[in-house]
């Protein structure tokens, strides 16, 4: 096998790396990469992670899509085991019509499962279901030393915590036991209300975690006043019987669109209209499940509209206590800056996640773009600070400009986390630019 050289980037677009790819399409060849790797390498899946977390550069990245098998299924336990490369698409597709859907979905459908495992990903279902990682029975890791190591709650529980929402760094997954949701069905029933500010808007959030399967909160991060926080909230239930929808026309942007297009007054008007097209009294609709659990993927390439200078995505969750404030805090001064774009989600989260550096805790989270431009780095560190003093996490696989001492303070098992790697990997083989930036592993280095 040989490795190709490239320059890849993160989904955001904001630093480029320059890497040597390898791409296996067996288990033999994920070995046989590894071994032939001198250097310091990273596993790679979909690409669809914002900042740094999946290149390294002036390394390696192995790169998983092509590991893409579904190898058993269980349909009495729900329970799948897969290969690092299977998408979310390939998840619903197979298994929508069994009734069965993935535990926690990304915003994207091109995320892999072994993408999924890193991050340990959250849906729309969190406070149902909890995230990735709570539905993973079992991981097969293929370690720096080469050798391949079966890691579960019961087998070295350690490990097993820490590859989850790790960011890839003990070791590349090789297969993935997983237990699917039964229940599932192609179309959901979606109710839409308009929120007029951001009480509303979290209350009617809280309110929907007791009752609602799917709960999301669009928000109008310009709004200012008596407005801050009006958008539109969603909450859905699976409407089993209902006939599927024509999937829709997927669309693409063809070029990187000049920076001057997403300026502050079209994602005003955007909006305005946005938050104008539900009714005061609400409304009803049908959805196809697909389409409400990833509205972006109707667009392909949809980076490109910010330009080539690319975008940052901030997300931070706020403990539940702090974050009416925070969050006003957070979204007055972003209006003030006038850089946030028209993509801006409000969701809640229901438990701590199952992984050492899992970024689901108990609260409120504030997800939502910025166009890379002059300034908008110091808003960003600003959020940072305001998250970590109230007791928040920023979310690594959205992250692009957090401080090691940041990190730290909101990860607090990142001392037991940094333990784990030095027992697995003691030379430092798996690493990212995530990983420098972040000194994640003890003493500070790579």
């Amino acid at each position: 096998m040989r490795a190709n050289p490239t320059v890849l980037t993160g989904w955001g677009r904001t630093r480029r790396a320059a890497m040597s790819a390898w791409r296996p399409e067996r288990g033999p060849e994920l070995d046989d990469a590894l071994a032939a790797i001198e250097g310091p390498v990273i596993a790679r899946g979909a690409g669809r992670s914002y900042g740094d977390a999946a290149i390294n550069d002036g390394g390696a990245a192995v790169m998983t899509t092509r590991l893409d098998r579904m190898l058993a299924f269980d349909p009495g336990s729900g329970e799948l085991v897969c290969e690092p490369g299977v998408t979310f698409r390939d998840l619903l597709d197979a298994f929508t019509a069994r009734s069965f859907m993935p535990p926690a979905s990304p915003g994207t459908a091109f995320a892999t499962v072994g993408g999924a495992v890193a991050a340990d990903v959250h849906g729309k279902n969190h406070d149902r279901h909890g995230s990735f990682g709570d539905a993973v029975r079992w991981i097969e890791l293929l370690l720096a030393d080469g050798t391949t190591r079966r890691v579960s709650a019961a087998e070295d529980p350690e490990l097993f915590r820490a590859t989850i929402g790790g960011m890839g760094l003990t070791g590349i997954v090789r297969r993935i036991a997983v237990a699917m949701l039964p229940g599932a069905a192609p179309m959901v029933r979606v109710r839409e209300r308009a929120v007029r500010d951001l009480d509303d808007h979290i209350a009617g959030l809280i309110e929907a975690r007791a009752r609602s399967t799917f709960s999301v909160g669009w928000i109008d991060a310009l709004a200012t006043g008596a407005q801050l926080g009006r958008g539109v909230l969603e909450t859905a239930e699976f409407a089993p019987g209902e006939s599927p929808a024509p999937a829709p026309r997927r669309r693409a942007v063809p070029i990187d669109l000049p920076g001057f297009v997403l300026n502050t007054h079209a994602v005003r008007a955007f909006n305005t209209v946005y938050a104008a097209r539900v009714p005061a009294s609400g409304r009803e609709v049908l959805r196809r499940f697909d389409v409400f659990l990833y509205p972006l993927d109707a667009i392909h390439a949809w980076n490109r509209i910010y330009g080539k200078a690319g975008f940052y995505q901030f997300q931070c969750v706020i403990p539940d206590a702090e974050a009416p404030r925070a969050i006003r805090a957070m979204l007055e001064r972003i209006a003030a800056a006038g850089s946030a774009s028209f993509l801006a989600v409000l969701k809640t989260l229901g438990r701590e996640g199952r992984g050492l550096l899992s970024f689901p805790m108990p609260g409120i989270t504030l997800a939502l773009d910025f166009p890379r431009r002059p300034g908008v780095e110091a808003l960003i560190g600003g959020l940072n600070r305001l998250a970590a003093e109230c007791g928040g996490r920023v979310y690594l696989a959205k992250d692009a400009l957090l401080t090691p001492g940041q990190f730290r303070a909101m990860y607090p098992q990142a001392e037991a986390f940094g333990a784990v790697l030095a027992r697995v990997d003691p030379s430092g083989r798996f690493v990212s630019d995530l990983a420098r930036r972040l000194a994640i592993r003890p003493g500070g280095g790579p």
